[in-house]
């Protein structure tokens, strides 16, 4: 991190929740993150091995890593190149895109409640990418201006007939590659549990996606902040892109935080509340968090699969056995705000919503 921008940032950064001791890493066999190979998937003569190995790490974990999802290795390095860059710019540039009140796009940091809470040591740019026609390119940054290996720019589902800079067109890429990937994984998980695909896929088929830019600055105390507070995700699927060599991400499992190392260009894939609380707990939500790194920054990228926008959070008939109803109902907005209206505090919001047995 720049001076500039951890003086901003200032007293409001210790975190003494973040103790080092509390981690467990180097986890064997890649426990805290099993690799599902989404080739196996597809193939008639493994896909019923690789299905249990899916059913297993989202019944347990709520977490997986991907492994040959198909996206293009160039819209991958292209996209990990030009978010580089952008958040390498100084400081005054990236508030070009600052967020305004009481809205999440934009640059910034993320659940920020009140002025005196204890801010995460991270940034973000949040962008909508789909649908198309509620973007605002107000946030989308037109940085850098120019082509590193000189082509000429082109016109990628444009409003208008002006050329995108390379990250606005990386950013569309990349949302345009991984649009049935989600979609694709939802069914298997549904298959792998015995259920059919229909009872998830029409609640998120072609709705809202959010794109969360993330940057965690090096700290030299880095036992003391962290990157991103514990929480799960209030969506359904939230595959996750590593743009650099640097870990940092940790997931919560019998208490104790487990490090996930992330396989070069593999997608690390989160299970959301929205999906426990639709299966009535046979898919389980992950709770996780970003650590920092004492002279390394840290660069990923969150893609958020949201269900339609009326939807009504409760347990899908389909899913509960002998009428055991594990979670009360809930409007999915009103379960949204009590994210963004509040600090983050692991997993006890989705909590809140299950029932006793």
């Amino acid at each position: 991190m720049e001076e500039e921008e951890a003086e901003e940032r200032g007293s409001n950064c210790g975190r003494t929740e973040a103790s080092s001791g509390e981690v467990i890493s180097n986890c064997h066999d890649n426990v805290a993150a099993p690799i599902i190979d989404l080739n196996k998937l597809l193939a008639a003569q493994s896909s019923e091995e690789e299905c249990v190995k899916l059913r297993s790490a989202c019944q347990n974990l709520g977490l997986f890593q991907l492994i040959n999802h198909g996206v293009p290795d160039e819209v991958i390095g292209n996209f990990k190149r030009d978010i580089a860059e952008f958040f390498s710019q100084p400081l005054d540039a990236k508030k070009e895109y600052s967020q305004l009140p009481n809205n999440l796009e934009g640059y910034g940091q993320v659940f920020v409640v009140s002025e005196d809470q204890k801010l995460d040591w991270g940034d973000m740019m949040y962008l909508t990418v789909h649908p198309s026609d509620l973007r605002d390119l107000r946030f989308w940054p037109t940085y850098p201006a120019s082509f590193s290996d000189g082509k000429p720019p082109f016109t990628v589902n444009s409003p208008t007939s002006t050329p995108w800079p390379p990250l606005m067109q990386s950013i569309d890429a990349y949302s345009s590659e991984t649009k049935g990937l989600a979609r694709c994984i939802l069914e298997f998980m549904v298959k792998a549990i015995g259920a059919e695909p229909e009872l998830l896929l029409g609640i998120f088929e072609e709705q809202a996606r959010g794109m969360r830019m993330n940057y965690y600055p090096p700290c030299k105390q880095a036992d003391k902040v962290l990157g991103l507070s514990p929480h799960t995700d209030a969506t359904g699927l939230m595959p996750l892109l590593q743009v650099n060599d640097v870990q940092g991400l940790q997931i919560k499992k019998d208490g104790k935080w487990f490090s996930v190392n992330a396989l070069n260009d593999a997608l690390i894939v989160n299970i959301g509340d929205t999906l426990e609380v639709l299966s009535n707990g046979k898919f389980r939500s992950v709770e996780h968090r970003a650590v920092i790194h004492p002279n390394k920054e840290r660069i990923s990228v969150a893609l958020f699969h949201y269900p339609r926008e009326n939807l009504v959070l409760s347990p899908l008939p389909e899913f509960v056995e002998d009428g055991k109803v594990r979670y009360r109902s809930m409007r999915y907005q009103d379960f949204l705000k009590q994210l963004f209206t509040a600090k983050l505090d692991g997993k006890n919001r989705l909590e809140k919503l299950k029932l006793e047995q």
